[in-house]
């Protein structure tokens, strides 16, 4: 039975709502199980005068050192918070004596990474009396890896721990950076700087003591020899490694699960989340606690894609809980999970989960636009020098975390005009696993459009630039969709096109670069058969002049779109038909989430004057995947991807876009094309829309938001990885 005055000091803290039962009970998970119903009771017989925190914003014995009366007058600390410290301010823990200031020092990574083994291991030093544990735990570890050590500006002891690092493990690079976002913006700082890329695997430590923590060292040395068990951590890793599925690898009981977790951190993690169009449910989360585990690639990447730098991280104040680093623990798992990855502890490993591997693609193609370069007609309907750059740079975000303008990286806004730029993107792309760009012909009964790229080309024998030609016979028209508004060009189908447009086309199959997929046949596509008048009679008169040319049979093509045509197109009329994703796959209601019949289900804010159409992404994902949608398709049919779509930068506030696109969601997309699409896929193939079709947000080349992002995942969902180019 409590003191009397220690009943009036349980009714004190139950009435405050100021005792976190949860953050109190995880983080002295020692006490008793009858104290852990009572958990209120145990701080005051023991957890006060301990120093436990009754909620990650108070510290008792920080609150005695800057509160000199509270410790002299013999008061609880905590009590007298409750009830006059609160409404007086008072500071209820210790700041950091190395406090980072408010301007932002630092200075950006130049040069490569260590890039010597598969494997890297990145560690924080703040507390610099830990380094030798730390050591001795990767000593005893035994694997081979590249060691990454960042240290936190502490004036003269910072020269002595480099000292010690450089003495001890001469092969590690080492950094100096201030004391911000504790170990987790040092991690971005390598990270956005390109040290940490081509690895298959990082490890993540830091020098965690958690003063907050009854049992600070004995949590820190779990977590450690969770992730790096002696005699284990090799094969452990290879396990790691294989699962496809697995994205996380955590000590054991570092999985924690539920929303009871969340703290005061959901609106910020869903803020970090929207950045890359992501969305955190309340009652949903699902990460690993600690900030040590180890991490694979996909993670990664989208972690650069948040682009955080020094000045987004909070100034270190003794914090538990709130801050940009602890909402961005969470959004880690979230970020796994929205990848279809799974978090394993160290225990899962050991007894692994063999999954056979899917088939890889037998061929995998990309549209490839090639209007990066002014001709008299653009110049004419939309002003002198107009290219496909001019209306990418110029669109504006229409909404909260509308990531527009979408801007290139690597090859910068090029000419295509200089055939050198398709060798760079041909190179690019076969290191991804692109076997071949599908090419847009622009040829108006024999007028041609666009034409210097590809011609260009053919008097260049020396960029090898592997391709094959996709007839984009829609009109051309102002408002960019084919269907509407004025006429710029017009696709007339004058007597005897199919006959012209043939012939001209024999100059490019007999170009040793065009593209033969079964060994044998040329292959060409049409974009919009049921545009042609009469298509069976079209494509008869082709085969035809192809046959009397001496070409042969050529591997003739078409495009599922999404609306029909005048001329009705039989489905064996083609010898495979292509999937093109949006088309036909943004059927139901549900698919959208601004400007369908369910009204704005947007989780980030839509102002009223936005008039377009905004989908989901995922959902686009999941259909292409749904057994009735795919038992619709012709059996001839190549299945189909895409990165992104959102066509702002032609179409404004009228545009049409899938919200939740990032490379995370694609590798996953394409993983699952591979396990449950390829074996009936038209040869087992797959083409990506797009490569380069920057004003519709279609692109697989390096942007400023992703870097090598989509890239990346493209080579790892197609089984590519290990012939990945380590020079970059």
């Amino acid at each position: 039975m409590l003191h009397p005055q220690r009943l009036l000091y349980l009714w004190l803290i139950r009435r405050s709502g100021l005792f976190d039962r949860q953050f109190y009970l995880s983080s002295n998970p020692q006490i008793h199980w009858l104290f852990r119903r009572f958990p209120e009771r145990h701080y005051i017989l023991m957890g006060e005068d301990a120093g436990l925190y009754p909620n990650p914003d108070f510290s008792p014995f920080a609150y005695l050192r800057h509160n000199h009366d509270v410790a002299v007058n013999g008061q609880r600390p905590f009590e007298h918070f409750l009830r006059s410290g609160r409404y007086e301010h008072r500071l209820t823990r210790d700041i950091s004596d190395h406090v980072a200031d408010g301007r932002s020092a630092v200075t950006p990574l130049r040069g490569p990474g260590l890039n010597r083994h598969p494997q890297a291991v990145v560690i924080h030093i703040y507390y610099p009396d830990l380094w030798e544990e730390f050591r001795d735990r990767l000593r005893r570890a035994r694997f081979a890896f590249d060691l990454y050590i960042t240290v936190t500006e502490q004036g003269p002891d910072t020269d002595d721990i480099r000292a010690r690092i450089e003495t001890d493990w001469p092969e590690a690079r080492v950094l100096v950076l201030p004391n911000r976002g504790r170990d987790i913006y040092p991690f971005l700082h390598l990270l956005n700087a390109g040290w940490l890329d081509h690895y298959k695997a990082v490890c993540k430590l830091h020098t965690k003591k958690s003063p907050h923590r009854q049992d600070g060292d004995a949590w820190r040395t779990h977590l450690t020899e969770g992730i790096l068990p002696e005699g284990e951590t090799a094969e452990l890793l290879q396990r790691f490694l294989a699962e496809e599925d697995c994205g996380l690898w955590v000590a054991d009981g570092q999985h924690y699960n539920g929303s009871k977790w969340w703290g005061s951190n959901l609106e910020r993690c869903q803020r970090l989340l929207a950045k890359i169009e992501l969305h955190a449910q309340a009652e949903q989360l699902d990460f690993p606690a600690g900030s040590i585990y180890w991490v694979k690639p996909p993670l990664l990447d989208m972690l650069r894609g948040l682009a955080l730098g020094f000045d987004d991280f909070d100034v270190e104040q003794g914090q538990t809980d709130g801050t940009l680093a602890h909402a961005l623990e969470r959004a880690l798992g979230l970020i796994c999970a929205a990848g279809g990855l799974t978090i394993r502890q160290t225990s899962e490993l050991r007894s692994p989960h063999p999954a056979p591997s899917p088939p890889a693609p037998r061929y995998v193609s990309a549209f490839y636009l090639p209007q990066f370069h002014p001709v008299a007609e653009n110049d004419d309907w939309w002003g002198k020098g107009f290219t496909e750059w001019t209306a990418t740079s110029r669109a504006q975000p229409q909404f909260n975390y509308h990531a527009q303008p979408a801007l290139p990286a690597d090859l910068g806004f090029y000419d295509l005009r200089l055939t050198q730029v398709m060798g760079e993107q041909a190179a690019l792309a076969r290191n991804a696993g692109i076997d071949a760009f599908c090419v847009y012909h622009y040829w108006f009964d024999g007028t041609r459009l666009l034409e210097q790229p590809i011609d260009r080309l053919l008097g260049r024998v020396d960029v090898d630039f592997p391709f094959y030609l996709c007839w984009a016979n829609e009109s051309w028209r102002r408002n960019w969709d084919g269907l509407s508004g004025e006429v710029l060009m017009d696709q007339s189908y004058a007597p005897g096109f199919a006959s012209q447009l043939a012939r001209s086309l024999i100059p490019y199959f007999n170009d040793t670069r065009y593209q033969r997929p079964d060994g044998t046949r040329p292959r060409f596509v049409i974009y919009r058969p049921e545009d042609m008048p009469d298509p069976a009679a079209a494509v008869a008169e082709m085969r035809a002049l192809w046959r009397e040319a001496g070409i042969g049979e050529v591997e003739l093509g078409a495009v599922l779109f999404h609306l029909g045509g005048e001329g009705p197109v039989a489905e064996d009329l083609f010898d495979f038909w292509i999937e093109m994703p949006p088309h036909g796959m943004v059927t139901q209601d549900d698919d959208y989430l601004y400007g369908g019949a369910l009204g704005n289900q947007m989780p980030v804010s839509v102002p009223a004057q936005f008039g377009g159409v905004i989908y989901d992404y995922d959902r686009v994902r999941s259909r292409s995947l749904d057994p009735a949608y795919v038992d619709s398709l012709p059996h001839n049919t190549i299945a189909g991807a895409m990165p992104s779509w959102d066509n702002t930068a032609r179409r404004g506030s009228a545009a049409h876009l899938a919200w939740g696109a990032n490379p995370l969601r694609f590798e996953r997309w394409l993983r699952e094309l591979r396990a449950h699409r390829l074996p009936q896929a038209y040869r087992g193939e797959i083409m990506l829309n797009a490569w380069n079709e920057w004003a519709e947000k279609a692109v697989l080349e390096p942007s400023a938001h992703y870097g090598h992002g989509y890239l990346n995942a493209l080579r790892r969902a197609l089984g590519r990885d290990d012939n990945r180019d380590r020079s970059r």
